[in-house]
């Protein structure tokens, strides 16, 4: 089998911005964000096109998503994608698949944003799946190969998979002082009873706006679980907030929530998380952006995001019980201690305190540990305490 081909990308997707000016000439009825994604799917096909008629090998240049291809920006505060690529050609044995389903998917998505509809991506499997003429062969044996596709397009055409018109299923919620349109519909996000407003996947601009804005900052919790908890004690009205969850690691839909409400209403956001390396990788990923979506952190990270607790110093602070305690195992510490290494975390005395302190402790906590004390002492005492004292915050 012949080896993949690793190479730096040199041209910026020329072929694209020049067809951008045909289909903006076509005057579309999709908004500036359609028009530049057709652009993109345009310009991929355009340049294998070219190459076939230019008698050179159809390929596809691929920014590979791995932490060796990924830097932080100490600037920015964000992770920002190398400039390093996998050619992916139609000629290679080990590649032609992988070429085939590429533009398959891309075929998709631009039948998709063309008819101004969206697809899941179990959806867009079923739309490609098919048995190729003449053959036995399957276009995709499972959706474990449709998947990485749908990713491997989001990189290569620098464009979200939202963009591309396809959604995963909705995770995460919303409860507080906002209104928002969703759809054309207006929607008061302190009147959804105890279930809050489920977060969709897609939530850009020409989808959700927000109209009034009464919250004076966001508290984003780990797990449905604690949220639950804030919204049975109405912790948003007592103090004028807006409640997220992400059901653990938050979907992109919730993340790029955050943005929003962030960038636009210029919200402080603050993180309420298990005591794990878990709970620190959740933020991490919701402070400095994703190593698989390094490609968009300027628009999906909250450098400014602020972790306020569980901290591994509160057994003691808040005078906990031994039944709090979860024993840390081999794969606890081995996971603290890259998450320590991470640039993004060196150098932070606090950070660096706060996991060696829980590597010493020999234990982690969840969020929900704190009812040990009293069922609603996460909402009465401990949050607000921590609230009051953004010195002790984690940056």
């Amino acid at each position: 089998m012949a080896k993949k081909k690793t190479k730096k990308s040199t041209a910026k997707k020329t072929t694209a911005d020049a067809s951008a000016k045909t289909v903006i000439k076509k005057r579309s009825k999709r908004g500036s964000n359609g028009v530049k994604t057709t652009a993109k799917l345009e310009g991929l096909a355009e340049s294998v096109v070219e190459n076939a008629f230019g008698r050179r090998e159809p390929a596809i240049d691929i920014p590979i998503r791995a932490l060796s291809n990924v830097s932080f920006n100490p600037k920015t505060r964000y992770i920002e994608m190398g400039d390093r690529c996998q050619q992916r050609s139609l000629f290679n044995y080990g590649q032609a698949k992988r070429f085939m389903q590429t533009l398959l998917v891309a075929s998709k998505c631009k039948e998709l944003v063309d008819a101004d509809k969206t697809a899941s991506i179990r959806q867009i499997y079923y739309l490609a799946k098919h048995t190729i003429k003449g053959t036995k062969e399957k276009t995709f044996d499972s959706q474990d190969e449709s998947d990485p596709v749908i990713e491997d397009l989001e990189v290569a055409l620098e464009a979200l998979r939202e963009e591309l018109h396809v959604f995963a299923g909705s995770k995460g919620a919303l409860i507080g002082e906002l209104t928002f349109v969703d759809s054309g519909d207006t929607i008061d996000a302190t009147k959804l009873g105890s279930g809050g407003y489920a977060i969709p996947s897609i939530v850009e601009p020409n989808v959700i706006q927000f109209k009034k804005c009464k919250a004076k900052y966001v508290l984003h919790v780990e797990k449905d679980t604690v949220w639950r908890r804030f919204v049975e004690d109405r912790f948003w009205e007592k103090h004028r907030c807006i409640l997220t969850h992400g059901g653990g690691q938050p979907s992109r839909g919730v993340r790029r929530m955050l943005y929003r409400l962030h960038d636009e209403l210029k919200l402080p956001v603050v993180c309420l998380l298990d005591n794990d390396p878990w709970g620190y990788y959740i933020y991490s990923v919701i402070k400095q952006g994703s190593i698989n979506l390094a490609f968009e952190s300027s628009r999906m990270a909250v450098p400014n995001a602020r972790f306020i607790g569980v901290s591994s110093y509160d057994y003691e602070r808040f005078d906990l019980t031994d039944d709090v305690k979860i024993e840390l195992d081999a794969n606890d510490i081995k996971r603290a201690k890259q998450i320590l290494s991470y640039p993004w975390f060196a150098g932070k005395k606090p950070w660096e305190k706060e996991i060696r302190q829980m590597i010493k402790n020999g234990f982690k906590m969840e969020v929900e540990a704190l009812c040990s004390k009293n069922l609603t002492f996460v909402t009465d005492e401990y949050t607000p305490q921590r609230l009051k004292q953004p010195k002790s915050w984690l940056d």
